[in-house]
């Protein structure tokens, strides 16, 4: 929700997380006002006796709950098309505040509601995000935009995978200074293994091309510092670039996973379309799996052990022969909590990528997080073949 705000041109500055007990949530409200404009709250409109927001925020406005056809009717409607039955405390669901305006909850029987007060407004919503996010998307933020004045806000946001972002402000401190001083915000946004750079400023005057054009040219230069790194812009992921990427050149991808557990497939297959390029996938957790599927062996097994270059090569080769594909990957590693040992400790990844004219491993270490060790491992693979294929090294 902050971040849409932010993207239109509402400035957030204070969130607060309260109990449902009435008096909890009117001294909230109360000293909301007291700073801004427009207050967003959510939770406590579900049908059981716990949730008392609805009716919190009727008192505090001075209104009277009704029933509202119009709500009853859609909530009617839909329990009737998913032919399931409709309890009287659904109903209760259409009994709403007056004074308020009910933006439709398309996805479930708890609406939202604006009320105005003093110039300033307070807009109620559930608290399932699911239906949170429906509710903003299709009402709350066109109302939003047509009741208070707003610069909107032209911003975008740069992808890396492997490297830190202390390590890209060492890089980029003349840039920055120059990004700030014309007037620009950086966001450093960090996940495992990846940061999103986010350059933003305000539109004011309706100059948002303007803006665009001189944001770009700020990436631009990002791009010629960081080439190996930066991935792609905007809600593009990793997979989705890859993915077009093979298909732009006609090539096809397997994958044979052990430390990842599916984790690589799965970040292929959640890209529309992937059935273009992706041939397919091993999930070789045993030894066993290794041997008899992907054909690694095993002498190598028993002289390397599975967490090793010479398997983790195997595993690549096995699975693009297995599936006929143009490239593979292959990952084997020791994702923790237990297994492991001075020479092979707890984060240790082997990844391998398989091509037409080579296969290549690199030997990783990724602490001690068993979930942060498989994300990581999962964008260091798709990142790493991404700039093999940009190169040819494979082929």
């Amino acid at each position: 929700m902050g971040e849409q705000l932010y993207l239109h041109g509402i400035r957030l500055n204070k969130i607060v997380t309260i109990s449902d007990v009435p008096t909890e949530i009117v001294a909230a409200v109360d000293e909301a006002f007291t700073r801004a404009d427009l207050v967003l709250v959510t939770g406590g409109l579900g049908p059981t006796q716990d949730d008392v927001t609805k009716e919190t925020l009727t008192a505090y406005f001075g209104t009277k709950l009704e029933i509202r056809s119009e709500v009853l009717t859609e909530i009617e409607n839909a329990f009737s098309s998913s032919g399931r039955k409709m309890l009287e405390v659904h109903r209760k669901q259409a009994e709403l505040p007056k004074s308020a305006d009910i933006l439709l909850n398309t996805r479930g029987t708890a609406m939202g509601m604006w009320f105005e007060k003093d110039d300033k407004v307070l807009i109620s919503m559930p608290g399932v995000p699911y239906e949170m996010k429906g509710i903003m998307r299709e009402y709350g933020f066109d109302k939003i935009s047509k009741f208070f004045k707003t610069n909107p806000i032209v911003h975008k946001t740069v992808l890396t995978q492997g490297i830190g972002e202390s390590y890209i402000a060492e890089q980029i401190t003349d840039w920055e200074t120059s990004l700030r001083n014309e007037g620009f915000f950086l966001a450093y946004l960090p996940s495992p293994g990846m940061v999103r750079l986010r350059i933003s400023g305000y539109a004011e005057n309706g100059n948002a091309e303007e803006i665009d054009s001189r944001i770009d040219r700020y990436i631009a230069e990002l791009n010629r510092r960081f080439p190996k790194y930066i991935y792609g812009t905007g809600r593009q992921t990793l997979a989705e670039v890859l993915g077009n990427l093979l298909r732009e050149q006609n090539q096809t991808l397997a994958l044979a996973e052990s430390c990842t557990g599916g984790y690589i497939g799965h970040l292929i297959t959640s890209t529309p379309g992937s059935s273009d390029y992706f041939m397919g996938g091993v999930v070789a957790y045993s030894n066993d799996s290794k041997v008899n599927i992907l054909g690694v062996s095993a002498n190598t097994l028993a002289n390397h052990g599975a967490v090793s270059e010479n398997t983790v090569k195997e595993m690549a080769n096995g699975a693009r022969s297995k599936f006929n594909a143009t490239f593979a990957i292959a990952t084997s590693g020791i994702a923790g909590p237990d297994g492991g040992t001075d020479e092979k400790p707890i984060g240790t990844v082997w990844i391998a990528l398989a091509g037409p004219g080579k296969t290549v491993a690199k030997k990783f270490n990724f602490g001690k997080s068993r979930s942060r060790t498989i994300t990581i491992s999962a964008h260091s693979a798709l990142n790493w073949l991404r700039n093999k294929i940009l190169s040819g090294v494979l082929e």
